[in-house]
């Protein structure tokens, strides 16, 4: 895949004009003229064969492609820019302190977090599982996953990733006596999830919102719907984050492709002091890394 990479100054260019919205602003941060970045505007649209900007005398506006490309572009500038932090400061050590949602930590940071150990032996990490606004404003806390809107004043606030829901569904429930085959399987089962509201959008998007012996039930706690489906209790409601390592294991299979957005997305959280702080990078940039 890597033969295909973009050359890196149009990426520069491309992430930097997206950022600030204007050619203008991008340029003088890149120490460039505006017609340069233009032009390395340019020649990254027409090296992918799609159009990234929709432009106007004052600002640029993102296309659908462009706003595909920008997140992971952003992203990579981000890890590269965390790891020449990194290099300044080899040895990652001290106490970190992360808050993040129970969803986020035992359906996805469980799986993977003695990477994170072994990569960094001198961190002392410790996990608070929650998501609740308080530990965002804690002087104890340095950094929080937050699932919400990703408007807290006075906070460094980051898209980690805007999930998309869909039903999952263990192994056995799929090739048992009453297999999932069709949309109106999901009657009479017991439908699992955090809010019935998110369910029945699905359901909507399905045109099956009107269908007989829908039985759903609201568990409070989105990981222990996803968990009960594993065991084969019924069918969850899952997301593309929280069930993304279910599904490559086939602990848990998705029956349709059909989706909808998340009514929110996962966020980091930050003191603007802490946002360049080797332990808060190191953990970033990490968690990036892994979902990438």
């Amino acid at each position: 895949m890597r033969h295909r990479l973009p050359p890196l100054n149009p990426l520069r260019a491309f992430e930097a004009t997206a950022r600030h919205g204007t050619v203008a602003s991008a340029a003088e941060e890149l120490n460039v003229t505006a017609s340069a970045v233009s032009h390395q505007v340019r020649v990254l649209e027409s090296t992918l064969g799609v159009a990234l900007f929709i432009r106007s005398k004052a600002r640029v506006k993102l296309t659908p492609a462009g706003e595909a490309l920008l997140q992971p572009v952003k992203n990579a500038f981000d890890m590269i820019a965390t790891a020449v932090v990194r290099l300044d400061s080899p040895v990652i050590a001290g106490d970190l302190v992360v808050s993040a949602p129970m969803l986020f930590t035992s359906r996805w940071l469980a799986r993977h977090i003695g990477d994170f150990l072994e990569h960094f032996p001198a961190v002392n990490l410790k996990l608070i599982p929650s998501n609740n606004d308080k530990e965002i404003y804690s002087s104890d806390v340095d950094l929080c996953v937050r699932y919400g809107e990703g408007r807290w004043r006075d906070r460094d606030v980051k898209l980690i990733t805007h999930p998309v829901l869909f039903p999952v569904v263990s192994p056995a429930l799929m090739n048992g006596p009453r297999a999932i085959r069709t949309v109106q399987d999901l009657a009479n089962r017991t439908l699992f999830c955090e809010h019935a509201e998110s369910w029945m959008r699905w359901l909507a998007e399905a045109s099956a919102d009107k269908l007989e012996g829908l039985r759903i039930l609201e568990i409070g706690i989105a990981h222990v719907g996803i968990e009960a489906a594993v065991r084969g209790q019924g069918v969850a409601l899952g997301d593309s984050f929280s069930a993304r390592d279910d599904l490559a294991d086939g602990t848990l299979i998705r029956p349709f492709r059909i989706t909808v957005p998340a009514k929110h997305a996962y966020y980091w959280v930050r003191r603007h002091e802490l946002t360049e702080a080797p332990l808060v990078a190191a953990f970033v940039s990490w968690v990036e890394s892994k979902l990438a």
